[in-house]
């Protein structure tokens, strides 16, 4: 075949004016290809509330950390926006499907390309001159928006990506914290007691409060023993004897109040006694300390 003449110019040899028509169709087809959501998932979106919108969107776009990756959160948020604003202009499918791919594109170009503000706009000029309301006579069938949708998305983009370009950019690009929302602490259990009581604490109660008021009972029992000790060849009789009779029969109060003091003064004196001797100890320590670190 010989070449030709068309209304647009002349066509190459082994063309005809209606192949080279199909040819620039399918070119014109590639234009925001592949589609972000398929026509099965706009018309499932279709037929749900707002609620539901924003669950089906998360699924197909596969959000699985919205309550913790602010991210994803915003991203979703972008999407459902845009779908029921989309809704709102009653779009057929094929313009929900040009329209969802837009605004994708329009964020992948700021996050792989790394576009400008002025490289977006000029992007987004480009692609609905190709997509949009035209005078070309060779495409006015291709027109998938006419001059009122057109416009409406401009401005639609202008107030939901390009009116807050900084803070997609703020969120693409910076890195993060980690917010910490959960710790582990290492707790010390305090050993078992050699004793009737547990060591005393540093930052609990002193050592001498410690040394008269509850270390004192064990050395108390010990001074008893030591007391029924000496008095006990003294006291002792057969058992039947002291079964039936009163411990303090032939005693008068005087006497027991003699014995009481004697008691309680020699209790006294060794208590006195220990607790001289565990301060001189401290003493020393103290001094040795003291004299390391004028040394030092």
């Amino acid at each position: 075949m010989s070449q030709g003449t068309t209304p647009w110019g002349p066509t190459p040899a082994g063309t005809t004016p209606e192949s080279e028509r199909d040819t620039e169709f399918q070119e014109h087809e590639k234009i925001l290809s592949p589609d972000f959501l398929s026509v099965a998932q706009i018309t499932d979106l279709l037929m749900e509330d707002i609620d539901g919108v924003q669950e089906k969107l998360r699924i197909f776009l596969n959000f699985k950390n919205l309550e913790t990756c602010l991210k994803d959160a915003i991203l979703l948020d972008y999407y459902v926006s845009g779908f029921l604003w989309a809704r709102g202009m009653d779009f057929s499918i094929i313009q929900y499907s040009k329209f969802m791919t837009l605004l994708a594109m329009s964020l992948q170009n700021l996050k792989t390309l790394h576009m400008s503000l002025e490289e977006s706009i000029k992007w987004l000029g480009e692609v609905m001159a190709e997509i949009g309301p035209t005078h070309s006579q060779k495409s006015e069938d291709w027109n998938i928006f006419d001059v009122k949708q057109a416009n409406a998305i401009i401005d639609y983009l202008k107030i939901s990506l390009f009116q807050h370009y900084k803070l997609y950019e703020f969120m693409f690009y910076s890195a993060r914290e980690e917010i910490v929302i959960g710790t582990e602490q290492v707790i010390e259990v305090v050993k078992s007691a050699c004793g009737p009581f547990p060591n005393p604490l540093e930052e609990g109660i002193s050592f001498d409060i410690y040394s008269t008021f509850i270390e004192p009972p064990t050395i108390l029992d010990t001074e008893m023993k030591r007391l029924d000790q000496e008095q006990g060849p003294e006291e002792s009789q057969p058992e039947t004897d002291t079964s039936d009779m009163d411990p303090l029969v032939g005693f008068t109060i005087e006497d027991v109040k003699s014995v009481l003091d004697q008691v309680t003064d020699d209790i006294l004196i060794g208590i006195q006694t220990e607790i001289n001797e565990k301060l001189q100890i401290q003493e020393e320590a103290f001094n040795a300390r003291i004299e390391k670190l004028k040394k030092a």
